[in-house]
């Protein structure tokens, strides 16, 4: 058995806010603990293979990921799995969303144009799973029911009544041909939306239900199959951006005009509960039974299921002091925050934005991102710690006719040969060594010495050292905006076409 990872790396960035933004969504975050949500997505696979050779007789192989994401964040996406040592089959660019029913199908046809019989492993990059080897047991489970045609999702075991999942009801246990399932598989009854309090604690009394978790595994054949039978748009749509789209370096854009044609739907949706239980059906539906410490970190509430708290059940991350304080999240980025007497009370405090909201109410976080929307501000969009390709650069002081950023320059890295129409740029190195190009110029600039770049000449930031380069720069004109950049040579695929 062959086992291809899809992961699913889409999402805009409203849950977490302000930590997560439009181009910085959660599943980059690292709200606690060493790797983001994508990257221990990815490493959540290490060790699988070990564990198969102890569960089952038949041979079995893990590829490397086809990853998808938003065509904002693939520089941001790409860094990531760099620093894991994970090179990814391929990095696919979404256009625009769609949702997860077209994800799956771009990822089925590139998978079922490379390898025979190939049986995918769906998982969303903003998942939090703690208990590894129960995980794998499920994997193992899924694919060898995924490999006789079936159609599997993973459904959580509940941990108590909750009105943010839809449900699965489960049937009758399923069996596999060949070695024994390490938990046992179940035919699917149906798929319940999201419930009312007394509904849900009903379903969990009765025991035969269990959270959808997003998780999918299935055969590539059997996916193209079936979407094309329920949903021929979202078929042909997909084809024909995939075999539209071209490489970019290391990603591959799917066609944007195609894409834009293709219907948005989720996987449930699409396929799942339209498919008949029927045994005379090819492709059968089964729910694999997850119990292992699932979060899909939907809200900040969610953390509590995760996260260990003191001895007063409190969550704290940064520079945080509290007193008679209980029951709370607190975290710091840039600052001292200090909670007193506080109960129930998230607090979220960033450079640009400080959140407070009670426990009862972070589903309603997305009603400011709304409003930060229409009232056309920034802060849902970006931090103010904004990341590039080449490195980063956070604002630190802005007036009437001028601006004060601090970049850093990776070392080898080198921003875009570009020119303003509207700004001037003052540049000072704070640290390493700087390689400038302005207009016809090429020089050094050493730690404690500047530059300028007078409006409407063409220039080059670059980094020929081995650490960091940090610069101090001063804009000053009548417009400072970011589009206000005419790119003659880049090395990210930025040119305007």
């Amino acid at each position: 058995m062959i086992i291809q990872p899809v992961i699913l790396s889409g999402g805009s960035g409203t849950r977490l806010w302000p930590l997560s933004r439009e181009h910085y969504p959660k599943q980059l975050l690292a709200p606690f603990g060493e790797y983001t949500l994508l990257q221990a997505t990815v490493k959540r696979l290490e060790g699988l293979q070990d564990r198969a050779k102890g569960a089952l007789q038949n041979k079995f192989d893990i590829t490397d990921p086809i990853v998808i994401c938003n065509e904002e964040h693939r520089f941001l996406v790409a860094e990531q799995l760099r620093k894991i040592n994970i090179r990814p089959e391929t990095l696919m660019l979404e256009p625009v969303g769609r949702n997860t029913a077209p994800a799956l199908t771009l990822a089925a046809i590139q998978a079922a144009r490379t390898k025979n019989d190939i049986v995918l492993l769906v998982m969303p990059a903003d998942h939090i799973i703690q208990d590894m080897q129960s995980f794998h047991d499920a994997v193992l489970s899924g694919g060898a029911l995924a490999k006789q045609g079936s159609l599997v999702t993973f459904g959580i075991v509940p941990t108590r009544p909750e009105t943010g999942y839809g449900y699965i009801k489960v049937g009758e246990e399923m069996t596999s041909v060949g070695d024994p399932l390490p938990i046992p598989g179940h035919c699917i009854i149906e798929f319940v939306e999201k419930p009312d309090i007394d509904t849900a604690k009903g379903y969990v009394e009765v025991g035969n239900y269990l959270w959808n978790s997003g998780i999918f595994m299935v055969k590539a054949k059997v996916w193209l199959d079936k979407i094309g039978q329920f949903d021929q748009d979202i078929f042909t749509a997909c084809q024909r951006a995939y075999i539209a789209g071209h490489v970019d370096g290391e990603f591959y854009r799917i066609d944007k005009a195609s894409f834009e044609q293709c219907p948005s739907d989720s996987i449930d949706y699409a396929v799942m509960e339209k498919i008949t239980h029927d045994s005379s059906e090819h492709a059968q539906s089964a729910v694999i039974p997850l119990d292992a410490g699932w979060s899909d970190v939907g809200a900040w509430s969610s953390l509590w299921d995760v996260v260990p708290q003191d001895a007063q059940g409190n969550i704290t991350k940064g520079d945080v002091v509290t007193h008679d304080t209980r029951n709370s999240l607190l975290i710091s980025e840039h600052r001292l925050l200090a909670g007193i007497g506080l109960e129930d009370i998230i607090a979220i405090e960033t450079a640009d934005a400080v959140m407070i909201v009670h426990k009862d109410h972070v589903q309603d976080v997305k009603q400011i991102v709304t409003r930060l929307k229409s009232e056309g501000r920034t802060e849902h969009q970006v931090h103010r710690r904004v990341h590039r390709p080449w490195g980063d650069y956070e604002g630190i002081d802005v007036g009437e006719r001028y601006q004060v950023k601090r970049i850093t320059v990776k070392p080898g890295a080198a921003l875009s040969l570009q020119m303003h129409h509207h700004r001037a740029e003052h540049w000072v190195v704070v640290k390493g060594t700087a390689k400038v190009t302005r207009g016809d110029e090429e020089f050094l600039l050493s730690e404690n010495e500047s530059t300028y770049i007078p409006i409407g000449v063409k220039h080059r930031l670059e980094n020929p050292g081995t650490l960091p380069l940090e610069i101090i720069e001063v804009q000053s004109g009548s417009y400072l905006g970011e589009d206000d950049i005419v790119r003659f040579e880049d090395a990210y695929g930025r040119l305007k076409k």
